[in-house]
């Protein structure tokens, strides 16, 4: 696909993400895989006021183009590509309920079978280093390997798919999951859990179920 198409379809995806109420001011950042790197958000740059021009390239080595800064968080997207071959987008932000739940420093179980859209009978949660820092990626790595989607703690969420329009699919999904989980928490704690049995079925299901999108 060309750059100048990826590069709005970035746009499109932060807007929408922002509409959904997943995102506030310039926190969180979207990219897609490309070519042997990536392109991604800028840093510090309010959504509604990008332009294509503006999103950045960064190749496999971490090279960005010159006259441009990428998102401070562009280590861990490139972590994300690394540790999942079959992701081609990744979308990071600081929804209000992941985030809570990332405070609580707690993966979200699986309370509800929709857990499965995360690969696995939880969405885990990352553990906590400053944001932009290697250290942060590679916590990310190790976690993303086995996942769709993860909690940062004390920090927000990650969402990868195959495509944009279903990475942000998945963080809206994932983000429900946590307000559920805090609903439900603040009543019992431990909150009552599907058996993993259950959930191996669901994984299975969801390979002919979801979002049907062309990649």
């Amino acid at each position: 696909m060309e750059r100048d198409v990826l590069a709005r379809e970035i746009i499109d995806t932060c807007l929408e993400m922002t509409r959904l109420g997943l995102n506030q001011g310039t926190a969180g950042n979207v990219s897609v895989r490309y070519r042997d790197g990536m392109l991604i958000t800028p840093t510090g740059t309010p959504y509604e006021r990008l332009t294509e021009r503006q999103i950045v390239l960064v190749d496999a080595d971490g090279r960005h183009e010159a006259g441009k800064i990428p998102s401070s968080e562009w280590r861990f997207h490139q972590a994300v590509y690394q540790a999942r071959p079959q992701a081609n987008a990744v979308v990071h932000n600081h929804a209000v309920h992941c985030t809570a739940v990332s405070i609580l420093n707690r993966p979200i179980p699986a309370i509800h079978y929709m857990i499965a859209v995360g690969g696995g009978n939880t969405i885990p949660c990352a553990p906590y280093a400053t944001f932009g820092t290697r250290q942060l990626s590679e916590q990310v790595a190790r976690v993303m390997k086995d996942h769709k989607a993860t909690l940062l703690q004390h920090h927000g969420m990650i969402a990868s798919e195959a495509n944009l329009e279903k990475a942000l699919w998945l963080a809206q999904e994932v983000e429900v999951l946590a307000r559920l989980y805090l609903t439900t928490l603040a009543i019992v704690d431990p909150v009552p859990l599907l058996p993993d049995e259950e959930i191996a079925i669901v994984l299975e299901k969801f390979k002919t179920y979801g979002l049907r999108i062309e990649e």
